[in-house]
């Protein structure tokens, strides 16, 4: 079988150097206890994979060398996998991730394979066993063009999931809540919590806990496939996930619309800001700060962060680049800059993660009162630098990796060639990639 090579450009070659960079730079990992092999993969394009350790097993889903959905199960004390294979394949879009979770009685709920498609949900009929996923109804309305699959739990531990209906520039935000005596779905909320009334589409982070107990919820709006029209960064909160308001607040109306939501900083259409690097920290204070990207007044792209102070979000600049990052065009694309969110240390001191393509990559120090990036900080790496290293010899191939999200000792990791604005590639592909997981020794050991 004969391809063609398709290579990165230069500023690519950059990014993934700034990467390494910032890997090398970090003070040494701790040191690799296993490695268990699970299953070759597909390799043409990247899309997020899910590992989960629960009640002494481990879990895994992917695509396998085929593209087609499959999850993993072993118990932790053995390397030997148990794999079900599931009827979905993965076509090229970078956006159908793979999640799943177990409820309280142990039965295993997943979706993934969603971009603007029928809803794909599988629910295991025994608690623990992935031999018995089977595919499962929902609610059964608004169903039909979905995209972005979250399950979570919560203020009293309620399972719920929720989802996009529609697409990009047309879609509303759909919030389930799942019955463990039924085993059945219904609505949380009776209309949705974020409605783009057929303009926008909201792209929103959380809704997730703070240190002050509410539900915090960041969104940019987005009018068409176009990411460059991801414009006005939006707020709200709540205590029970039914009844929202503003930060100072004020009760929301459902659903909540670009006319009713709170904008934190009404960046425009073209404005530098885009879905996906819009992020929420809290400082010492417990203070919410949205982190985020626009360009300033000479059309450079900077890091802002915005904190909620007395009442009023006030906008400061973090960083003083002499670059302009200018994306558009629909599809997954590759990121030339990431913001992270505001993390306070143990000592109390804010710090906030950057990869830039021209300076800046790394951790950084933040003025607690400025928000501004002041020094770079080492930060201990968990994950040994070797695993970020490419091991294919393909041209423009790349490292993922993934944390476990039940026991953080645990990271999976395989290789892929990068986004490709979700088309098809013409010519030359690697090899599929093996997947393997690493124990990492924890610290002290």
């Amino acid at each position: 079988m004969f391809y063609r090579f398709r290579l990165l450009t230069v500023l690519q070659f950059k990014i993934v150097a700034a990467v390494l960079l910032f890997m090398a730079n970090t003070v040494p990992a701790q040191e690799v206890r296993q490695v268990i092999d699970v299953a070759e993969v597909w390799s043409g394009h990247p899309v997020g994979f899910h590992l989960l350790s629960r009640s002494n097993y481990q879990y895994v889903a992917f695509y396998d060398a085929e593209r087609q959905m499959t999850v993993g199960m072993r118990p932790l004390t053995s390397t030997n996998w148990t794999l079900t294979r599931l009827p979905e394949k993965i076509g090229w879009d970078s956006h159908n991730y793979i999640t799943f979770v177990m409820d309280r009685e142990g039965y295993i709920h997943l979706s993934g394979n969603m971009h603007g498609s029928p809803m794909t949900y599988f629910r295991s009929e025994k608690p623990l066993d992935i031999t018995t996923l089977k595919r499962a109804p929902m609610v059964g309305e608004e169903e039909i063009k979905t995209t972005y699959p979250k399950f979570f739990n919560g203020p009293a531990g309620e399972f719920l999931f929720t989802y996009r209906s529609g697409g990009s520039g047309n879609g509303i935000q759909i919030y389930n809540i799942y019955d463990p005596k039924t085993r059945a779905w219904k609505r949380l909320l009776q209309q949705p919590l974020i409605d783009g009334e057929g303009q926008k589409s909201a792209y929103p982070q959380g809704p997730s806990v703070g240190p002050d107990g509410f539900f915090h919820m960041i969104w940019i709006w987005r009018e068409t496939p176009d990411c460059a029209t991801s414009h006005y960064i939006c707020y709200a909160k709540s205590r029970d996930l039914i009844s929202w308001e503003t930060s100072t607040g004020k009760k929301l109306q459902l659903p909540i619309t670009f006319k009713t939501g709170e904008v934190v900083d009404p960046v425009p259409i073209k404005g530098g800001a885009i879905n996906g690097n819009v992020h929420l920290g809290f400082d010492s204070a417990k203070r919410p700060i949205i982190s985020y990207h626009k360009f300033d007044k000479d059309g450079l792209t900077q890091a802002y962060n915005a904190r909620l102070e007395e009442g009023h979000w006030k906008i400061y600049q973090a960083s003083d680049w002499d670059y302009r990052w200018e994306f558009g065009g629909g599809g997954s694309i590759v990121f030339e800059v990431r913001i992270g969110a505001v993390t306070k240390r143990s000592d109390g001191k804010l710090t906030q993660t950057v990869v830039h393509p021209k300076n800046g990559s790394g951790t950084w120090l933040l003025d607690d009162k400025t928000l501004k990036f002041t020094e770079k900080v080492q930060v201990k790496s968990r994950v040994p630098a070797s695993l970020g290293k490419v091991t294919s010899s393909f041209p423009g191939i790349q490292v993922r990796q993934q944390t476990d999200r039940g026991n953080s000792r645990y990271v999976m990791r395989w290789e892929t060639l990068p986004a490709n604005r979700d088309r098809p590639r013409q010519g030359d592909l690697p090899e599929p990639s093996l997947l393997k997981i690493y124990e990492i020794a924890p610290s002290g050991e």
